[in-house]
């Protein structure tokens, strides 16, 4: 079995990814500054920093392959802290790619971003340029292989309040309101957290070796449109159906796309998960938390 590390394995994306891999026969080993609410019983945990290279260097000694979704992910959370974003984006990621590299691993999986070649995204798009670009210049100097996920609109189980659908559904559940606090003419390619793990272990092949490979839903959608959707689901008048017309400085409306030199190719799945039975699936687990809660 080829020992993998997850880095930010108890997070939502990680987490989901951490299990796919360990279906396919991997030893995994997750690593996070806390223990992973979805731990299986095949899988090891590591309680650590990314920004202590020594824990880092231990965890990774014998690997295969190393994926880093350890991250200030949060947009907002990002503009309000700069600093800190630089330390566990940057150099948190540039630990990781040290330790890749003196422990010889086969392959680094590294958790980017559609915002990545943006105008927007603020400090957290700077965050995930600057780590992209250390990755590149690892693998020409040292010949670490790469592979880097560019993510969209991801929701689904084990999401959380820094997810945008999320605050959504469990505000309507709450408030019976469905509120959006941005442009009315936003729109996003979300894609299920299920197939996004799936896809994300489909890449170990060697076609995607150095590869910039682009991870969101196949059809471009207006946020107003799934929140009318989500109405029908929870039965909500459409009158309650509103935007807030706050504009967060960092969040893209159309597209993140601007005119940029480097480009990536677009992972497209053979099957994928329904956006209306995702959102079932969603609205199901925040309603089971909401009366667990109670």
């Amino acid at each position: 079995m080829k020992k993998v590390v997850v880095f930010g394995g108890s997070g939502f994306i990680g987490s989901h990814i951490a299990d796919k891999l360990s279906s396919e026969d991997y030893d995994v080993h997750i690593f996070d500054t806390f223990k992973s609410p979805w731990l299986q019983k095949n899988q090891k945990m590591i309680i650590g920093d990314i920004q202590d290279i020594n824990s880092v260097f231990d965890a990774t000694n014998g690997a295969s392959i190393v994926y880093n979704f350890a991250a200030v992910s949060d947009l907002n959370e990002s503009v309000e802290e700069p600093i800190r974003t630089a330390k566990i984006n940057i150099i948190g990621n540039l630990n990781i790619l040290e330790a890749c590299r003196k422990n010889n691993i086969s392959r680094f999986v590294y958790a980017s971003s559609m915002y990545v070649y943006s105008r927007e995204g603020g400090f957290y798009r700077c965050s995930k340029q600057s780590s992209e670009n250390f990755i590149e210049e690892y693998s020409s100097k040292y010949g670490l292989k790469y592979t880097i996920l560019r993510y969209g609109s991801l929701y689904g189980p084990r999401s959380d309040m820094k997810n945008g659908l999320y605050r959504v559904i469990k505000s309507a559940l709450e408030s019976g309101e469905l509120t959006y606090k941005g442009d009315i003419e936003s729109m996003r390619e979300y894609i299920h957290v299920a197939d996004a793990a799936d896809a994300s272990v489909q890449i170990l092949k060697d076609k995607y070796i150095n590869q910039s490979v682009i991870l969101t839903g196949l059809e471009s959608m207006k946020v107003y449109d799934v929140l009318k959707m989500l109405a029908e689901i929870i039965d909500i008048k459409q009158d309650k159906v509103n935007f807030s017309d706050e504009r967060y400085n960092a969040h893209y409306i159309r597209s993140p796309y601007a005119f940029q030199p480097k480009i990536g190719k677009k992972y497209i799945p053979e099957d994928h998960i329904d956006l209306g039975q995702g959102l079932l699936q969603l609205i199901e687990e925040i309603s089971n938390n909401l009366r667990s809660n109670d």
